[in-house]
C-alpha cells in the first residue's frame, strides 16, 4: 500500500511534490501518467488523439489499479484517475491528500497550454468546468486537502506531512 497518494488537477505539482515528499519520508516516487507512457510508447497527448479519451481512461484505470497494489512509497495519480468509481473505491483507506489551486495559480503554473489535450480549446473555461466536475471527487477520495497558491513546492510538501501528521525519515 502506498505511504502516500497524491490527486489534483493537471499542473498542480503532483510530481513535484511527491518527489519531495518521498525523498523526505525515504522511500520511492511513482507517477502513474509516467507508468502510462513507459508502458504505452507515447505520450498522454498521443493516446488522447489517437485512441479518445474513452480509451485512455481505461489505459489509466489499469495503471491506477496496479500501482496502489504494488507501490509502498508516494504515488501521484493523473487528474482525471478519481472520475473512475472503482478507484475512488479502491483508494479508502488510503492517505491521500489532495493538491488544490484556483484557476489564476493554473495560469501561472501552467499557462493552460495546448500540450493538455482537454484544455485544447478556450482554456480557462475548461479548466473551470473540469475542475466543477471533479472537485467533489477530490474531496471525496482525500485524507486531507492541501492549497498550493501561492506556495513553494518545500511549503506544500512540508504542508502535506503536516496535515497526514508524517514524520520525515
Amino acid at each position: 500500500m502506498p505511504a502516500v497518494v497524491l490527486v489534483g488537477p493537471m499542473g498542480v505539482g503532483k510530481s513535484t511534490v511527491g518527489r519531495l515528499l518521498a525523498e523526505r519520508l525515504g522511500t520511492g516516487f511513482r507517477d502513474t501518467d509516467d507508468d502510462i507512457v513507459a508502458a504505452e510508447g507515447r505520450t498522454i497527448a498521443e493516446i488522447f488523439l489517437d485512441d479518445g479519451e474513452d480509451a485512455f481512461r481505461a489505459i489509466e484505470k489499469r495503471a491506477v489499479h496496479a500501482a496502489l497494489g504494488g507501490h509502498e512509497g508516494v504515488l501521484a495519480l493523473g487528474g482525471g484517475a478519481v472520475l473512475d468509481a472503482d478507484t475512488r473505491a479502491l483508494l479508502a483507506g488510503h492517505r491521500v491528500v489532495y493538491l488544490s489551486m484556483d484557476v489564476e495559480e493554473a495560469v501561472r503554473r501552467t499557462g493552460l497550454n495546448v500540450a493538455r489535450p482537454l484544455l485544447a480549446v478556450n482554456p480557462r473555461k475548461q479548466w473551470r468546468e473540469l475542475m466543477e466536475a471533479r472537485r467533489h471527487l477530490y474531496e471525496e477520495v482525500a485524507t486531507a486537502v492541501v492549497p498550493t497558491d501561492g506556495r513553494t513546492p518545500e511549503e506544500v510538501t512540508r504542508a502535506a506531512l503536516d496535515a497526514l501528521e508524517l514524520k520525515e525519515a
